[in-house]
């Protein structure tokens, strides 16, 4: 019955040299780690599977150290380990196959054993070696029984004891494979930890509900300690963080804002705190990484450019104001200039509503493109008595630089004096209508004037159309808008004249004018 084919999965795994280095194979044993599987469930699963199936009142699980063999699980032994030089155990690991001591009493090898002559009275013995993969002994599932067995081991039992200890052998090595991916993952998280000190901004995280649960060192140098973060923030930012932290919390969304911190040194320094969330693959958050890194330096140099500025803001304006105090002078002492000096006056009074649009002295930056043109139509806005809006201003929004104010105000200062002389604007029934259109990488501002005085005969519009306002070569007013439209937005304009008015198709690129 030896010599039958024994089953793929209940071939025996292969076996190490009988002289094989004990020191390379005790060093291959430590690394499993076995303390940690004492009493194992699956191991004494096993165990007791083993003893029923052989029909034994004894069945262990043994691992044989430098000087003892250790029961890792077992069934009928009161004892957890005995001296190695007793072991069965020890002779059973270096058969190639099950080895079978059918009356251990009259063994040669185990006849004066003492656990053959005193408890537990070993008479049968079977143990099937445990091995690793590589060839390397490490002990034995065996069964006892206190009487001999001389008939042995049945074919079956053979190939299930086999089995049997390649399922323990598994178990250990999927416990070892454990152990390293728990090290590595140790390891891993000690040199994260180690990167994120070196790092010169506070690095954080927290779990799905906000609690912080790790700070680099970075954080302690900054406060002074682990604590008391929350309470570090200035009184007058608090309120502000929390409402920020928990809209992140309820939403997933990144989290973002500036605020003050106490300082280890008594004083407050501004920190830009962000945090984003890690999700699993159906889109619940682990965990929050966050970062705050110290912006003071660059916060008070922007809080003195942003002085600066203001400062500029206002001296550009009392500049504005001279010149137009100096144009006014000379349109006095020279009347025949009073009509230059009346447009160039408006056109400045225009500059400077602009400027003091995107540069407002005392307040704060602004710049949307509807915004500007509303201040620079203010004075024609509306009929007498402000029933009507006179220019009406429709479409897509978009935000516009300090630098792009100048030549657009100039633009639509040009437009709404030429309506406001010539066009719609200069009968009580005429209005304006601007449609700003968003194509993508530009806009598209349509001017469109209506119910303005008779412009031209049907012969004279489709000569305007390609020579200029009345047939005549485009003056100052249109070189000044085809400087500004093509030179500074990086546009064009068609302007042409219909039988209801002036029409002026005007294409800006948004790159031109974006802050």
């Amino acid at each position: 019955m030896l010599n039958q084919a024994t089953p793929e999965a209940a071939r025996p795994v292969p076996v190490a040299s009988p002289h094989a280095d004990d020191e390379a194979r005790l060093a291959e044993l430590a690394s499993y780690e076995i303390e940690a599987l004492r009493d194992d469930p699956e191991l004494v699963a096993i165990v007791g599977f083993a003893a029923r199936l052989c029909g034994v009142p004894v069945a262990q699980i043994s691992f044989v150290e430098r000087d003892r063999q250790r029961f890792l699980a077992g069934l009928g032994l009161n004892v957890r380990e005995t001296p190695r030089e007793v072991s069965f155990c020890a002779h059973a690991m270096r058969e190639p196959q099950l080895m079978e001591v059918r009356d251990a009493a009259a063994d040669p090898r185990f006849a004066d054993n003492p656990l053959v002559t005193g408890p537990p009275h070993i008479r049968y013995y079977a143990g099937q070696p445990l091995v690793t993969p590589d060839g390397t002994p490490l002990g034995a599932l065996c069964v006892i029984d206190h009487a001999p067995r001389p008939e042995g081991l049945g074919a079956l039992h053979r190939e299930g004891l086999a089995v049997l200890a390649q399922a323990v052998m598994r178990h250990l090595t999927a416990h070892r494979a454990t152990l390293i991916a728990v090290r590595d993952i140790a390891q891993r998280e000690d040199q994260l930890h180690t990167l994120a000190d070196c790092m010169p901004a506070i690095v954080w995280s927290s779990d799905p509900t906000g609690r912080m649960d790790y700070c680099n060192k970075r954080l302690v140098d900054f406060i002074g300690s682990e604590d008391g973060t929350a309470s570090a923030v200035h009184p007058e930012d608090r309120n502000r963080c929390d409402q920020a932290w928990q809209h992140s919390l309820a939403t997933g969304e990144t989290y973002e804002v500036e605020h003050r911190m106490r300082h280890v040194d008594g004083g407050y320094r501004w920190l830009l705190s962000r945090a984003i969330a890690m999700r699993d693959s159906e889109g619940h958050i682990l965990r929050w990484f966050g970062t705050a890194v110290d912006i003071d330096d660059v916060h008070r140099l922007s809080e003195a450019r942003d002085l600066l500025g203001r400062e500029l803001a206002h001296r550009i304006k009392n500049i504005f104001a001279v010149v137009i105090g100096l144009v006014s002078l000379e349109a006095r002492r020279l009347p025949e200039h009073r009509e230059f000096a009346a447009a160039l006056t408006e056109t400045l009074r225009a500059l400077g509503r602009a400027h003091e649009f995107v540069r407002p002295v005392g307040g704060d930056t602004r710049g949307s493109l509807k915004g500007l043109l509303e201040v620079l139509f203010a004075p024609y806005g509306a009929s007498e008595g402000g029933a009507r809006v006179r220019v009406r201003v429709t479409g897509a929004e978009a935000a516009i630089s300090p630098r792009a104010a100048t030549p657009l105000a100039l633009v639509f200062h040009e437009l709404a004096t030429n309506a406001a002389k010539y066009g719609a604007l200069s009968v009580a029934k005429g209005y304006v209508t601007l449609d700003i259109a968003d194509r993508g990488d530009t806009l598209q501002l349509l001017w469109r004037e209506h119910g303005g005085p008779p412009l031209l005969s049907d012969t004279a519009i489709a000569a305007a159309t390609t020579t200029g306002a009345a047939g005549e070569d485009p003056g100052f007013g249109s070189r000044l808008v085809e400087m500004s439209v093509t030179g500074q937005l990086g546009g064009a304009w068609v302007r042409r004249f219909e039988p209801t008015g002036l029409v002026v198709d005007l294409t800006v690129a948004k790159h031109a004018i974006a802050p």
